[in-house]
């Protein structure tokens, strides 16, 4: 299989929808957060309150192949994005915990839509020989954006329409390249169930678990790491570039382990990107209140997100038509539940063991993750 005008023009329109998939995501989870702990919201509240979002993406995730069936993935797409950009207007227009229960459910199934989408178009253009390093492309470009997020709250601060209203401008910007996207270049799918993960799951158990695992860390670190920065002493403005530089390992680093997935097993590498997560994240406390803690997260992101892209590309290996489709529904709703656990525990852990509850309690997490690889290599069957 070759890459093709059509389907280079399919890349480019899953890297939009993920541009803005990923600065929705990544500016409104730290945004909110630092809203809500200035406003003295406790951190398991603010926890439970971030979970909504993944909530949404679990609940619509399995029904986005049926409905892009029906409209078009394109017009489908397009939706989806405006949707966003109004979704984040709303939560200046409706500025209260409760109501931000809804928004944020809402927002995650508008977002779940261009998820699922752009992972079925990036998998499925890719050829063969180069899916690995298209891969690791495209989640730089995922994480590029999550980081955009982070970084425009430290500069601009969290008081006033202003934030609010140029996370939504960004997000309606990233609507027009759909519009030059022909509807047969795009990989919708021609049949599906809502409830194919559970014909899935039983074919990629272990690339499933990944992908829950690091969900987990994903969104606790989302919406969690800039309360974590403010809970050990740094400024609302630094708060959120950890969370950056969290985030900046993806954006950089990314393709090298898309390149070694071309190259060696799969499993292999999923392995050492898990164990040296979690050997990482136990350092995490003892850096907080140095510099040694900018070059640590980048580490970090680098292996805990190249989780997530070994995984996508096995994916796409392993998998074609249907099934790829399938599949990348099943990530998305599995993904819902890890963020939606990992909001509510990461919370859970910082009230009840200290603010660095959070990045012990992440570094067991990739470590059972390492416990199951090693299981499922003596073990196949």
């Amino acid at each position: 299989m070759t890459t093709t005008p059509a389907n280079r023009r399919t890349l480019i329109a899953a890297c939009a929808a993920i541009t803005v998939f990923g600065f929705a995501f990544g500016m409104t989870y730290p945004l909110l957060s630092l809203i809500l702990e200035s406003r003295g919201v406790s951190s398991d509240m603010i926890g439970i309150n971030s979970a909504m979002m993944p909530l949404g993406i679990l609940l619509f995730s399995s029904v986005i192949p049926v409905v892009a069936k029906r409209y078009g993935a394109r017009n489908v797409a397009i939706a989806a994005a405006i949707a966003s950009g109004f979704v984040i207007l709303s939560y200046k227009v409706f500025d209260s915990l409760s109501a931000w229960f809804l928004i944020r459910l809402i927002q995650g199934m508008s977002i779940s839509t261009l998820f699922v989408l752009s992972e079925a178009w990036i998998v499925g253009s890719a050829s063969d020989h180069n899916r690995g390093k298209i891969v690791a492309i495209y989640s730089s470009v995922l994480s590029a954006s999550f980081g955009a997020g982070p970084l425009l709250v430290g500069i601009i601060g969290i008081e006033g329409w202003l934030p609010f209203v140029l996370g939504s401008a960004v997000v309606f910007l990233g609507v027009i390249p759909f519009f030059f996207i022909r509807e047969e270049t795009t990989s919708a799918p021609e049949e599906t169930k809502p409830s194919g993960i559970f014909d899935f799951a039983p074919k990629a158990p272990i690339l499933l678990a990944a992908v829950g695992i690091f969900a987990i860390f994903d969104a606790a670190t989302l919406s969690l790491f800039p309360v974590y920065g403010m809970k050990n002493g740094l400024d609302i403005a630094t708060s959120a570039n950890i969370l950056t530089a969290l985030i900046i390992g993806n954006v950089l680093l990314q393709f090298p382990i898309g390149w070694l997935c071309d190259i060696y097993p799969h499993r292999r590498i999923l392995t050492g990107c898990a164990i040296i997560t979690s050997v990482l994240l136990l350092f995490v406390p003892f850096v907080m209140d140095s510099i040694l803690k900018w070059p640590l997260l980048v580490l970090i992101g680098t292996t805990g997100y190249g989780v997530y892209t070994v995984s996508l590309t096995s994916l796409g290996d392993r998998f074609k038509g249907i099934e790829l489709v399938n599949g990348s529904a099943a990530f998305a709703v599995v993904w819902g539940l890890g963020a939606l656990f990992g909001s509510i525990s990461g919370g859970w852990t910082m009230a009840g063991f200290g603010s660095h509850g959070l990045p012990i309690s992440l570094s067991l997490i990739y470590f059972i993750l390492v416990v199951a690889l090693i299981w499922r290599r003596k073990h196949p069957d």
